[in-house]
């Protein structure tokens, strides 16, 4: 879509579910309603292929979106990204291949050539090689014209290798990542080096990743390719020498002697050294071998530090979790491994899980921050992404082991009978409890005596009782059984406060809060809003730069054009949290923002801290709301509106 069908769209979004007039859209972009009518066509055609919203057309009346939530929410994401992002490649596919044709050969092409391969004008592939070769020096590879030669793309070996396997990232169609590579190749060719792989995983008894497992089969039919084109990896003797011992060195020679035999080629030693890289930085579902912990003598003192940091960060007792512990070691396993050896990695779901997430992954960012610096690594927030989902599975974890079957008590003032379908009401509809008896008012206190009671479910009041209770109709209602439900799940999760109680109107006053910012750079706006927080006593006159070099280390967007940077607690003073809404969004990482919440919380208080979390991912969730909020004018209407979010959920 152009800027104007976006802006449409945009729209449409914001006034979700409401009709918009033809003629008032083109008013507000100033243009024809014919010219509406055409992009409203082509917005149609997006939202067929994006999502499942539809829009609707009603004479008379307009025009409206029809979607769920889920929906609006992605659609309002897409949008924010696509504006962060460069000017994307009319056709992406067409740019990967110039692309792979760059990197692959070694020989110059001109702008002519590629203007005749793809039948395009040299303005077009002029523009497809502007948005290239800034792709291209994230990799370290510089695209350079020799004049009367062409185009070659100049870099080392290594880094020509990892932007071919990465190469998948210019598409933005996510059903097309995982095939380019593959597609370059025969049938036949992938098919041996699969089988290769899987003879390997099943002579030493390895579980690769399926992610791993599509890694390396790209990285070895790219090795046969550039092999055969004399374009060998370069390494120096020492590096080969520290990885001939290793027993993935065995594993990469049994795999590319067979490949050579099946190829009819032969691999320099440095392919078989690189190749072991790769399986030292592979991931494996399930890994693990004797002295693994003394071929990296950080791995133990890393998981240590982890678990008991994040234990006393978010107030969490981890270290009793076996299963956390033991998925660390073999993830941390080979995070070492492609740090000691130069490895990158990426993470595709680094942006969902800072958006589900984004209380666990910034305690894991703090924390690592100070593994960082203790051992001089430099651990990235890919990593940290990972490391989010082993820890937030240990919650989830711990969750089930409180929340397993309550053991439940019925008082029923009324006959057998009536005692008899409430128990069994409760039973149908409720699996996670256990029925410990069925008991009159009078019997209560010597029930107790003998048996243990979670929770008494009563159809009268019971003023007396120390256990904690709910007043429900004989008949069991639905608005009974969904106060049961509420009420059983405050009981497995006692931290998760009622929303009403806002954590963000808490610490947010009107003199923090800044609206219609105008600034282009994140920077200068994280600067500005810690320097007030430090005027007004909140916090140190270090906390606005450390709060810059957090957000270096990991952007703190976490969607729906939201962001929530922050310093580490040991600069704050007393909580608060400053607002600034922006009139224009800007650049913020990999996403467009326009709302700011810069946190300044103290750690004292871990059920503030993770509502807090759970408001700003709930109104994450909402992005007509966040709207609203951006276009307000007054803080009372502001701070009024946000309430009303909070309440409405």
């Amino acid at each position: 879509m152009n800027e104007r069908q976006i802006t449409t769209l945009r729209m449409l979004l914001n006034q979700a579910g409401k009709h918009l007039l033809v003629q008032d859209i083109a008013d507000k972009l100033g243009c024809s309603e014919k010219t509406v009518r055409s992009d409203l066509k082509e917005i149609e055609k997006y939202l067929a292929e994006n999502s499942q919203a539809i829009l609707i057309r009603k004479p008379g009346l307009g025009v409206y979106l029809e979607m769920s939530e889920e929906d609006h929410a992605k659609l309002f994401d897409r949008l924010n990204l696509a504006e962060a992002s460069e000017k994307l490649p009319a056709d992406e596919e067409r740019a990967i291949q110039i692309a792979y044709h760059l990197l692959m050969n070694s020989k110059p092409i001109t702008v002519q050539e590629l203007s005749e391969r793809y039948f395009l004008n040299k303005a077009v592939v002029k523009q497809d090689l502007n948005y290239l070769e800034k792709w291209m020096d994230k990799y370290s590879i510089k695209l350079i014209t020799k004049q009367n030669v062409g185009l070659i793309a100049e870099g080392t070996e290594r880094n020509k290798r990892v932007a071919l396997a990465r190469i998948s990232e210019l598409l933005t169609n996510r059903e097309l990542n995982n095939s380019f590579i593959q597609q370059q190749f025969s049938a036949h060719e992938i098919e041996i080096v699969k089988k290769e792989l899987n003879n390997i995983q099943k002579r030493h008894s390895l579980f690769f990743t399926d992610e791993a497992r599509e890694g390396l089969t790209a990285h070895i039919l790219l090795m046969i390719k550039r092999t055969k084109l004399k374009q060998s990896i370069s390494m120096s003797s020492d590096e080969i020498s520290n990885v001939t011992n290793k027993k993935e060195y065995k594993w990469a020679q049994e795999c590319l002697l067979k490949l050579e035999q099946y190829f009819s080629m032969k691999f320099p030693d440095e392919e078989f050294a690189y190749l072991t890289l790769h399986l030292l930085g592979g991931k494996f579902r399930d890994y693990r071998t004797e002295g693994d912990t003394e071929q990296n003598p950080f791995l133990d003192q890393v998981t240590q530090e982890l678990v008991i940091k994040l234990s006393e960060l978010c107030m969490v007792d981890f270290q009793n979790d076996t299963a956390l512990k033991e998925g660390l070691q073999i993830h941390l396993y080979t995070t070492l491994n492609r740090l000691k050896y130069g490895l990158s990695v990426s993470n595709p779901m680094l942006q969902d899980i800072k958006k589900l997430y984004p209380y666990m992954f910034d305690m894991v960012i703090h924390v690592l921050e100070e593994v960082n610096q203790i051992h001089s690594l430099d651990i990235p927030e890919e990593e940290a992404g990972y490391l989010t989902l082993h820890f937030q599975a240990s919650i989830e974890r711990l969750k089930g082991k409180r929340g397993k079957t309550k053991n439940i008590l019925i008082v029923c003032h009324m006959g057998v009978g009536m005692s008899r379908l409430l128990r069994t009401k409760i039973e149908q509809n409720f699996h996670s409890v256990h029925v410990a008896g069925s008991i009159a008012r009078a019997d209560l206190a010597s029930f107790l005596e003998k048996e243990n009671v979670d929770l008494v479910i009563s159809t009268v009041s019971l003023p007396e009782s120390e256990v904690p209770h709910i007043v429900v109709s004989p008949l069991l209602t639905a608005t009974d059984e969904k106060r049961l439900q509420e009420f059983i799940k405050k009981l497995e999760n006692p931290e998760e406060n009622d929303f009403k109680e806002s954590v963000l109107l808490k610490y947010t006053t009107p003199f923090l809060v800044f609206l219609k910012e105008e600034y282009t750079s994140k920077y200068e706006l994280i600067e500005k809003l810690a320097n007030t927080l430090y005027k007004k006593g909140y916090a140190e006159k270090e906390y606005s730069q450390n709060a810059i070099l957090r957000e270096k280390m990991s952007a703190t967007s976490i969607g729906s054009s939201i962001a929530i940077p922050h310093g580490h607690p040991s600069f704050i003073k007393h909580s608060a949290i400053a607002v600034a809404t922006l009139k224009n969004p800007i650049d913020w990482g990999s996403e467009k923002v326009s709302i700011v919440f810069m946190l300044a919380i103290k750690n004292d208080n871990k059920f503030d801290t993770q509502q807090l979390f759970r408001e700003i991912s709930y109104l994450s969730s909402q992005p007509a709301a966040i709207q609203k909020l951006v276009e307000e004018n007054e803080i009372v209407k502001f701070l009024s509106h946000y309430r009303q979010v909070i309440e409405d959920k």
